[in-house]
């Protein structure tokens, strides 16, 4: 047998940032001198020491070595009780090496921060605003968010006002601010606002934000105007003065040589009339004393047939189109940790009415608790799926994304969100969400 080791005491309670230490009895059990490495194996193995890291005992001999835990004061190490194990080594009798266990028990700590992003944001009528709020403690908080005016003149709107952040981890809050009053000309307002973040365990944070409200009527549009005004009294004294005389004189030589040639058609047409009356009058007058000369009485003149009537109207043809109806909705997954990376859990949307058509121009992909893994969004027809997003979780926190040419769902059709889940034991199920904004036709 090559050591035996004893703890001075086996269950430590250590604050973050603060060190504490025990001791390690060893006594060299062999017939031979030794020399017996220590070190401590486990979680706390990143920030624990052993004070000489090696000893020389004589057979039968003792000796004492300090072991000292330093946790940092970081959310890389989660509060509560974390074991541990001091391992000395026998350098003679590597098989008779032993590990003393014992735990230390790390305190909580809280530590909040927060940031309105971007801190300054210009708008006639409205400001959009994330509010960033980071769990740098070492145990989960739940944060509520309480925006808050001095001067009374904002209404805010927030997409959520409570949020539960797990040790490291982020949420990107989305604000809108919209001023009472709106003004069409004038100077730009300033508008000063706080946002209160209440975190438990933590005192209250403020942080600031600015709206600066602007005009309501761009700048450029009066310029644009006198211009366009200058414009159109040019064109306006560019037609009486030499448009509108020439397009006249133009006009009325037209009208001169149209009627001329009108009353020369006229004429002629006159003239072969006059010319055929004469040679009808003359076939006449031939036929009746031809048939005087054979003995029989020329017929009397039969009228004429009557003419066709009038022609169909036209019927007119009339079409109406009916716009869409907007529309928008959230996926929600709530994956399962797997290994296999190309396995996915499936979260299918299909529309309320299925003989409308579903057109999708917006969505904004959400992970604020930084899960790691794979999203990707499916079009399912009749069981045939295609991919038509893919990314990857741990690049985003807050994706938006609008589309030239928007989706369009045929009815029957469905939107499936697919997540393959690959967080840490320990992070636990991967909660991404899309949001969709669109019409339905």
């Amino acid at each position: 047998m090559g050591a035996t080791a004893t703890l001075s005491e086996a269950g430590l309670v250590a604050e973050p940032g603060q060190e504490t230490s025990c001791t390690v009895t060893i006594r060299n059990a062999g017939q031979v001198v030794d020399q017996f490495a220590i070190d401590v194996v486990g979680d706390a193995s990143g920030w624990a020491t052993a004070e000489p890291a090696t000893v020389n005992l004589m057979p039968g001999e003792t000796g004492t070595v300090t072991v000292r835990f330093a946790p940092p004061r970081s959310s890389d190490v989660p509060a509560g009780t974390i074991p541990f194990g001091v391992r000395v080594f026998s350098s003679e009798d590597p098989a008779g090496s032993v590990v003393e266990e014992g735990t230390v028990e790390l305190g909580a700590f809280t530590e909040v921060t927060a940031e309105i992003v971007p801190g300054k944001v210009e708008g006639s009528s409205k400001a959009d605003f994330e509010v960033a709020v980071d769990n740098r403690g070492n145990r989960p908080v739940t944060v509520e968010l309480s925006p808050l005016d001095p001067e009374d003149e904002l209404d805010f709107r927030l997409e959520r006002d409570r949020a539960e952040l797990a040790p490291g981890t982020a949420a990107f809050i989305r604000m809108r601010t919209k001023p009472r009053k709106r003004f069409l000309r004038g100077q730009p307002i300033r508008h000063r606002f706080q946002v209160f973040v209440i975190a438990d365990g933590a005192e209250p944070l403020k942080t600031e934000g600015t709206m600066v409200q602007r005009q309501l009527l761009p700048k450029w549009l009066l310029p644009a105007l006198a211009a366009l005004l200058v414009l159109l009294l040019a064109l306006v004294t560019l037609w009486f003065t030499v448009l509108r005389p020439a397009v006249k004189s133009a006009a009325r030589e037209a009208a001169e040589e149209q009627n001329q040639e009108i009353v020369k058609a006229a004429q002629d047409a006159g003239a072969g009339a006059d010319q055929a009356k004469k040679n009808a009058d003359q076939a006449k007058q031939n036929s009746e004393q031809a048939m005087k000369a054979v003995g029989l009485t020329p017929p009397g003149d039969n009228p004429g047939a009557p003419g066709s009537g009038p022609g169909t109207p036209p019927t007119r043809v009339s079409n109406a189109a009916a716009d869409g109806t907007p529309t928008d909705f959230r996926v929600a997954a709530d994956a399962r940790i797997d290994s296999n990376v190309n396995r996915f859990a499936e979260f299918p949307y299909t529309l309320p009415d299925a003989t409308k058509t579903l057109v999708i121009t917006d969505l904004i992909l959400q992970n604020p608790r930084g899960d790691t893994g794979t999203l990707r969004l499916l079009r399912d027809s009749g069981g045939t799926k295609t991919v038509l997003l893919e990314v990857g979780l741990s690049n985003f926190r807050d994706l938006d994304h609008h589309w030239l040419q928007a989706w369009r769902f045929q009815p029957g059709e469905k939107i499936v969100l697919a997540v393959s889940c690959q967080n840490a034991p320990d992070r636990g199920r991967c909660t991404p969400s899309v949001s969709f904004s669109g019409r339905v036709e």
